[in-house]
């Protein structure tokens, strides 16, 4: 549906094709340059529209509190995290979960990324004024029991789902932020009422995906005391902790890491969060009130991850660090002294059989 001809317009396409009887949809993007035409395509395995809520990587207890809020009968409930970290593909796991004959289930999205068997998908057409606010108006008269919305990017949007959830709907949708606390102030800088968002929202998730380490080529490591204070690795968590590295091999190209799983942080929107958002507070105030009424952060799921072996220390790190302030701030104190260091004086390097990782780390300055 490109015009082949047509070389100085910006377009969008879809080419489906299939690679060693695996079916797959590409998402093509042309934009006209100085020096010709830029073309991206991103490859959408259609394999992955079957994925299972236990593929994608959840502590048991988020595990439990997923299942328990997907299954609520009405309610927003909304994904974060920047273009690329799996929104979709957590969201599509949700909606196979509930897609039953009991349940009608409708989507709006820009554009549909699978197609799932059982759901009415619709896409958002610009050129004909098909947006997603008109899409939902009409969702709204077709008895749905769960709506997604592909993304809440203006008030008119994020005031009809809000509607819809009041109105006896679930919803899902995704917003664009660094962490969950965020979500909640940026619904309101986008114009919705904060008692809107205290009475809707039930719950805000946040991800990112880590690689994971290649199971042929893994072995034990200690990460540099550096990384352990960065991370705020306690000395007990040590004193368990498996920690792992790919050295590189055929199976990961030479790279360490085959696959990606998700970190998460999930919000459950609780009476002190919704009086705190009704009130304004403003994102720092509701992270710390999270914290202390149990959300775990993405630093410290990905830490868990890390400890267990699933990936490193060194990746969280890199991954987080713009979505935990708390990782910022410990960046821009003075470097810490190296530690971490096997018999031989160098850090990070492999763990001897039966050595520990160290449990003792230096203060922070």
């Amino acid at each position: 549906n490109i015009d082949i001809a047509e070389k100085r317009r910006c377009q969008d396409g879809r080419i489906k094709t299939i690679v060693n009887g695996k079916p797959y949809d590409m998402r093509v993007s042309v934009l006209p340059t100085v020096q010709g035409q830029s073309i991206v395509m991103r490859i959408l395995d259609r394999g992955n529209i079957s994925v299972n809520i236990r593929d994608l990587g959840f502590a048991e207890e988020d595990y439990q509190r997923f299942q328990a809020i997907i299954k609520r009968p009405n309610g927003i409930f909304l994904v974060t995290g920047p273009t690329g970290s799996g929104k979709t593909t957590t969201l599509y796991a949700a909606l196979n979960e509930q897609n039953r004959p009991d349940k009608k289930i409708i989507t709006a999205e820009d554009p549909v990324e699978y197609y799932l068997p059982g759901i009415n998908q619709c896409e958002v057409k610009h050129k004909i004024g098909l947006d997603f606010a008109r899409i939902i108006r009409s969702m709204l008269r077709q008895a749905p029991n769960i709506i997604l919305v592909g993304e809440i990017r203006d008030r008119e949007t994020a005031d009809i789902a809000i509607q819809a959830s009041l109105t006896g709907h679930l919803v899902f949708s995704t917003l664009h932020t660094n962490d969950s606390p965020s979500a909640i102030t940026r619904l309101v800088d986008v114009g919705v009422q904060p008692f809107l968002v205290a009475s809707s929202v039930i719950a805000i998730m946040a991800q990112r995906l880590v690689r994971v380490v290649c199971a042929k080529c893994k072995f034990p490591y200690v990460p540099s005391a550096k990384e352990i204070s960065a991370a705020g690795v306690k000395p007990e968590q040590l004193k368990t902790a498996t920690f792992m590295k790919g050295r590189g091999c055929a199976n990961c190209n030479n790279t360490g890491f085959r696959g990606r799983k998700g970190i998460y942080e999930l919000l459950k929107m609780n009476g002190i969060i919704r009086e705190m958002t009704f009130k304004g507070s403003p994102t720092q105030e509701l992270r710390r009130a999270a914290r202390a009424t149990g959300m775990k952060t993405l630093l410290e799921d990905g830490v868990i991850k890390a400890l267990k072996g699933i990936t490193t220390l060194e990746e969280v790190l890199s991954i987080c660090h713009h979505a935990d302030p708390e990782v910022d701030l410990i960046k821009k104190k003075e470097d810490l002294p190296e530690g971490g260091k096997d018999e031989s004086g160098k850090p990070g390097s492999p763990l001897k059989s039966g050595q520990s990782a160290p449990q003792k780390i230096p203060a922070k300055h």
